[in-house]
């Protein structure tokens, strides 16, 4: 009784005193978001159900007494306490908990219909006027009111401008994932002290109109579109789809409109007189994951291919978990199972990509799919010459006398040869979509289950936006639906993303779900202003890109404001992904290559990764020369073994589609850049660097030189010092000055700040 009173008495100290609240706005979401899954209608924990009007009738709720009510002391209690609710997800917000006491004080009204309001998310986005403001000097863009108007209301200010290197360094990193030379460094710090903002945005305009744009954006689109370069599962055979992955690349770089860049890759061949390249880009759905095992059911294999594409296109266009209304209606969320297979019945037309050779033979399921070639063809004449040749000359291979040493060698050498000309004169290829001819009947699953087929249904959009797709029922219906204005989740959506790409963390933190159990959005009106301009402006990323890094909002200096960071009142810092974090050393060390497009490239890994049981047995080549210092875009990803050190860094096998990666903090890590091959040919290559390209061979001219090829700003006189002493310490112990500059260049690539944006 008295830890009850205590509770009280404190909650009471930090909650507004009881007002009037309005039960289907405030206090039935959040019943409904934090409480349903274990007290609804599906299930109720101790006897208790809070979506009825019945739930007043338990101990949890007595009407005018918050004291005495047993949801709102547990609601209340701090997170380690074991009575503490809700027991799964986050705590209840202090403004929820202000609601709920003051619904209760009220005496609980339960209106006997409730009419709760739709989930913001699924209203149309309406731009909202500019917040008034009192620092009228410090927006740069319409984004940055809206972020000063809720700092001010908090009492608080925004972050100073990061410094002008610091600043440099952030955008080339955001916007072409690489880092800046010392000499566009110094450029810009001249050009940023006469002109600030003008400076800002020409660098912006420069890196937006770069090729490597398309390279560092591609990245995060291809963890939608869960490509790689196997099919995974066991047997995980390499095939061809890097022809989508140069799609993604060029369409970026060219500004492709997304609603655009959205209808190609659901149905680009679907679309009249359709390009190849608008074939290529279904290449979105043609990267899900294929079961070829032996006895694998080619017909539970394909269903599996179509139920990843349905819960693929929720969660990149929707923001939406569908997965559960496979089996049944979805519990938060206003999607019915028919909802479910009514989008499902959208992509049950294509091809098959797998079936038995032998209809009575279990293990003979082989990939099956066509590719489409990217070649112009001509070359089956040739192929049809070669080929015969080549088999006539391994069977007297065979059967040569191993006592004729020299003819066989001989005849090895022509082989060789042979199969050179052979893979030259194949045409490359990658995986597309195909419609059948006659459409498949479609049904709603029992349970989910395949095999229990029930009522027949139709290709349809979601209920609860009303409005369906229109024309027919086919995958370029629905592609056409999903960037419209019909569709108030899109927009939302897509520039979430990118400011979570640029900020680490979106308006709405759960990027992967817009949904009830998702956060609400940080800032509302900036969402919904964001969305309706990029709708209006034509749906292009770079200008939606420029304006969101030209804001002052995103030039503030990353220092650490803890109590204020989720209202923005600071500039991004976060580790880098996996990708770039390679890409930044081979960089700095002045290996990079910047070759784009083609075959999938192998840089040194461990060896005997990819030996495997059942399906092909490849070999892991390194590749020859610049090849392996391609940017991580371009490294083979085979599911069943991804490149190591991009997994030490969070990068993800891809086996479905990825919204957003995790950033942990591991051992590991800090033992891939001292320890793996490659990060120790960059730190080589980086001393070579530092001695050829330094100003001067003084050993502090060194240092400050090597400190700005890596970081772009100017070292501290602490950070100078401790980097004298290491190389001085490291001269004296060894006698040789290329050990003392690769302790150096070590500790500087191993520094936190050069794996992270500032």
């Amino acid at each position: 009784m008295f830890c009850r009173c205590l509770c009280f008495a404190l909650l009471s100290l930090v909650l507004p005193s009881a007002q009037a609240v309005d039960f289907a706005k405030d206090v039935y979401p959040v019943l409904q978001r934090a409480c349903f899954e274990c007290h609804g209608p599906e299930k109720q924990k101790g006897e208790l159900r809070l979506d009825t009007k019945a739930a007043r009738d338990h101990r949890a709720i007595v009407p005018g007494k918050p004291e005495a009510s047993d949801l709102l002391r547990r609601v209340s209690l701090p997170s380690d306490d074991k009575d503490a609710m809700p027991k799964r997800g986050d705590r209840l917000k202090p403004s929820a908990i202000a609601n709920l006491k003051a619904w209760i004080a009220e005496g609980a009204p339960w209106p006997d219909k409730l009419e709760a309001p739709p989930h913001w998310s699924y209203l149309k986005p309406v731009r909202p006027a500019l917040p008034a403001i009192k620092n009228k000097a410090w927006p740069q863009t319409s984004i940055d009111p809206f972020i000063l108007a809720k700092l001010e209301a908090n009492g608080l200010e925004p972050s100073p401008k990061a410094e002008p290197a610091v600043l440099l360094r952030r955008l080339s990193l955001d916007l072409i994932g690489l880092p800046p030379t010392v000499a566009e460094v110094e450029a810009f710090e001249r050009d940023y002290g006469q002109h600030p903002q003008a400076s800002v945005e020409a660098v912006v305009d420069h890196l937006l109109a770069s090729k490597e744009f398309g390279v560092r954006w591609a990245r995060p689109w291809l963890d939608l579109a869960r490509y790689a370069d196997s099919h995974g599962y066991q047997r995980d055979d390499l095939r061809d789809i890097w022809g989508y992955r140069d799609w993604v690349v060029n369409a970026l770089n060219t500004d492709m409109p997304f609603d655009q860049f959205t209808i190609e890759q659901v149905a680009g061949d679907l679309l009249p007189n359709a390009t190849t390249s608008q074939i290529i880009a279904t290449g979105f759905h043609r990267c899900t994951p294929t079961n070829v095992e032996a006895g694998t059911e080619p017909e539970e294999s394909r269903i599996n291919q179509v139920i990843d594409r349905v819960n693929t296109t929720g969660a990149v266009w929707l923001g939406t978990t569908l997965e559960c209304a496979q089996c049944h209606n979805h519990k938060y969320d206003p999607f019915t199972q028919r909802d479910y297979y009514g989008l499902l019945a959208y992509f049950n037309n294509t091809e098959k990509e797998a079936e038995r050779t032998n209809p009575k033979t279990p293990g003979s399921i082989q990939f099956t799919g066509i590719p489409l070639a990217l070649g112009k063809g001509g070359n089956e004449p040739l192929l049809a010459k070669l080929k015969p040749q080549l088999e006539a000359l391994q069977q007297k291979i065979e059967g040569a006398d191993e006592a004729d040493k020299r003819a066989l060698g001989i005849m090895k050498k022509q082989a060789a040869a042979l199969q050179k000309r052979i893979a030259a004169a194949k045409a490359p290829s990658t995986e597309v979509m195909r419609e059948l001819p006659a459409p498949r009947m479609s049904t709603v699953f029992k349970r989910g289950e395949y095999t229990a087929p029930g009522d027949p249904i139709t290709a349809a959009t979601p209920a609860i936006f009303q409005a369906k797709a229109s024309g027919s029922s086919t995958r370029l219906a629905l592609a056409r639906w999903l960037v419209s204005a019909d569709n108030p989740l899109t927009a939302r959506v897509t520039v979430n993303r990118w400011w979570a790409e640029l900020f680490g963390q979106g308006i709405v933190s759960t990027a992967e779900d817009f949904g009830i159990k998702g956060e609400s959005p940080s800032h509302p009106e900036l969402l919904d202003w964001l969305a309706v301009e990029f709708m209006e402006s034509g749906w292009n990323m770079k200008p939606m890109l420029k304006l969101i890094v030209t804001s002052a909002a995103y030039q503030q200096s990353s220092h650490m404001k803890p109590e204020s960071a989720a209202l923005l009142s600071r500039g991004p810092r976060f580790r880098m992904d996996a990708e770039m974090i390679r890409d930044n050393a081979l960089s700095i060390a002045g290996l990079l290559s910047l070759k784009q497009g083609g075959e999938p490239i192998r840089p040194p890994q461990p060896d005997g990764l990819w030996k495997k049981v059942g399906g092909q047995d490849y070999k892991y080549e390194v590749s020859p020369g610049s090849e392996q210092h391609r940017r991580g875009l371009y490294v083979v990803l085979k599911r069943g073994s991804p490149y190591p050190s991009f997994m030490n860094f969070d990068a993800s096998a891809r086996m479905a589609c990825v919204v957003k990666r995790s950033r942990s903090n591991t051992p590991l890590q800090a033992l891939t850049l001292l320890n793996d091959p490659v990060y120790v040919e960059a730190t080589k290559a980086f001393v070579a660097r530092i001695v050829k390209e330094s100003p001067s061979t003084d050993a502090d001219a060194r240092i400050t030189h090597a400190f700005r090829m890596a970081l772009s700003r100017q070292p501290s006189s602490k950070e100078h010092s401790v980097l004298k002493r290491l190389w001085e310490v490291q001269l004296d112990v060894t006698k040789d000055e290329s050990s003392a500059w690769y302790a150096v260049a070590s500790a500087i690539l191993n520094l936190d700040e050069c794996i992270t944006k500032n």
